[in-house]
């Protein structure tokens, strides 16, 4: 083989190996970051709800033992997809504290990262099998933009069908 036709092997296998490399990371990236929810709850719920989903009384409800319970009904579930959506403002009252506070808006995250950190919560409680969410719930959930005061008026709802814990 010619030194040109070396050199021009070389050239297609490295783009080839480089255009690969960047497809799959790109692929992979959004897919890892979604598959660990502990980790992403920890960095985006973890300051306010606390390690575990503890919460902190009378500032930022528990999770843990109430959004699986939640979550457990199919319009328990949507509802907490339009909250991380959308966030809460609000008195509100979850076991026997009463909130008046406010959640932001997690719209910013991607789908996956969503349905990622719902299906760390719902796996918090002892319901089983746990609610397990999917970027495709969060992308249908994601078309009905709701102000707060829908939100509100959707948990209760909720909380006349389905007592919310």
């Amino acid at each position: 083989m010619t030194s040109f036709n070396v050199l021009s092997l070389r050239r297609l296998m490295l783009s080839t190996l480089l255009g690969a490399t960047v497809a799959i990371t790109g692929a992979a990236a959004g897919q890892a970051q979604a598959a660990d929810g502990a980790a992403l709850y920890a960095n985006n719920c973890g300051i306010c709800h606390q390690a575990g989903g503890s919460g902190v009384p009378g500032q930022f409800p528990q999770l843990k033992e109430r959004i699986g319970q939640i979550a457990n009904t199919p319009e328990g579930k949507t509802y907490v997809e339009h909250v991380l959506l959308n966030g809460l403002t609000g008195a509100i009252q979850a076991g026997d504290q009463t909130y008046a506070g406010y959640m932001p808006s997690f719209k910013a995250l991607p789908d996956d990262q969503i349905a990622a950190i719902l299906t760390y919560v719902a796996s918090l409680s002892s319901v089983s099998p746990a609610a397990t969410f999917t970027a495709a719930d969060i992308k249908t959930a994601r078309a009905a933009t709701l102000a707060a005061p829908d939100i509100l008026k959707e948990r209760t709802t909720l909380n006349a069908a389905h007592p919310i814990p």
